[in-house]
């Protein structure tokens, strides 16, 4: 008997890829960074490609590792990386590695001698974010120093990225902003004898939005897990997560009576109050303490009182509620259900962050569906 789970449709993932897939004539490249934005990297990246991804996209070397261990042969990019890692060990790997500035194209040249292979490189251009990537001003000297890597045999120059600082503001300025610089980019980079394979900038927004926007290959995230990066779209996406546990007791108590900690929610009459084993350890934000939304019992109830690091109360009424009962904090939201939106709006976060938070490893993954699933 389970007390507590996330369960994760596959197929939903598949067919929300699938659907970028056919509204693009660029290839697609999945995100699965941050453990598959909680959903399980390997079997979101499994379920993506399935979907039609030919591509997957990673923050760290380590993910990009856990790929290759995993079994994944398809092209996989990874992108964020400090000074002074093994970055040897992921040209060895084959994974293709970004450069954000001069530093990093000369630890690529020293992984790709070392590792006795080329290293395949995209070099990202900071076109308007201000976070990673390179400046413009010195966007010249960095692809210098990368045309004369590939010419030396170190470098095969895959990419030229960039990212969105504010793709899912629709109509916001910076967006055509950002995309005149990237193409002004590009060509600097063709002066530099740099015709890359795949440019790439859109994220889920651009992808869903802005076509102009697609180049070679497109990179969606939490579109991928079927969220909508857009408030009030649904781009015809479903939700994979649901996030669930089974009622750990219920009691009655009087009028007056005061619930969780700092008692800042008080009862109004008698009641009944259920205890729900899911906290702020497993992935429940502090932040909905009095505001979370979970369906019980057929009807859609309001965490009462904080939010603590094990386990939620709900304020049940008289209605007739039992310990064992299925308690669902966010899932598709079909026939009205809590969402990871809903969640969202009330901890004053985005989706992306509900669904990542859900990684505890004492509430274990369920996966549904058959998409990528090794026979």
């Amino acid at each position: 008997m389970w007390q507590a789970e996330v369960r994760v449709d596959l197929d939903a993932i598949r067919d929300n890829v699938a659907l970028m897939r056919a509204g693009t004539s660029a290839e697609v490249m999945a995100v699965v960074k941050g453990d598959g934005y909680g959903h399980g990297m390997l079997p979101s990246a499994r379920a993506a490609l399935a979907g039609g991804a030919t591509w997957l996209g990673v923050a760290t070397l380590d993910e990009g590792l856990a790929l290759r261990r995993g079994g994944i042969e398809a092209p996989v990019l990874a992108w964020l990386h400090s000074p002074g890692l093994a970055l040897h060990e992921g040209v060895e790997a084959g994974i293709d590695l970004s450069a954000s500035s001069l530093g990093v194209v000369e630890e690529l040249v020293t992984a790709a001698r070392r590792a006795e292979r080329t290293a395949r490189v995209h070099l990202k251009l900071d076109t308007g974010l201000a976070r990673g990537g390179v400046s413009p001003a010195d966007w010249p000297a960095v692809l210098e120093a990368a045309a004369k890597a590939q010419a030396d045999g170190d470098f095969e120059l895959v990419g030229v990225w960039s990212h969105f600082a504010c793709a899912d503001m629709l109509g916001h300025e910076s967006i055509d902003r950002q995309l005149a610089a990237f193409a002004d980019g590009l060509a600097v980079a063709e002066r530099f004898g740099i015709t890359p394979r795949y440019r790439h900038i859109a994220n889920s927004a651009a992808t869903l939005t802005r076509p102009d926007a697609h180049y070679d290959l497109v990179r969606p995230g939490i579109a991928v897990y079927g969220l909508s990066p857009i408030e009030g779209e649904t781009f015809g996406l479903r939700p994979a997560m649901t996030a669930r546990a089974r009622v750990a007791q219920t009691k009655r108590v009087p009028a007056g009576q005061g619930v969780s900690y700092g008692l800042t929610y008080v009862t109004e009459r008698e009641t009944t109050l259920a205890l729900v084993p899911l906290g702020y350890a497993d992935g429940v934000p502090r932040a909905a303490s009095n505001a979370g939304p979970v369906e019980l019992g057929g009807k859609r109830r309001t965490v009462a009182g904080r939010v603590c690091m094990d386990q939620i109360v709900l304020d049940v009424g008289d209605d007739e509620v039992a310990a064992g009962d299925v308690a669902t904090l966010f899932g598709p939201g079909d026939d009205g259900g809590p969402t990871a939106d809903d969640w969202a709006e009330v901890a004053g976060t985005i989706n992306y962050e509900i669904v990542t938070r859900f990684g505890s490893p004492r509430v274990p993954r369920v996966y549904d569906g058959t998409a990528g699933v090794p026979a």
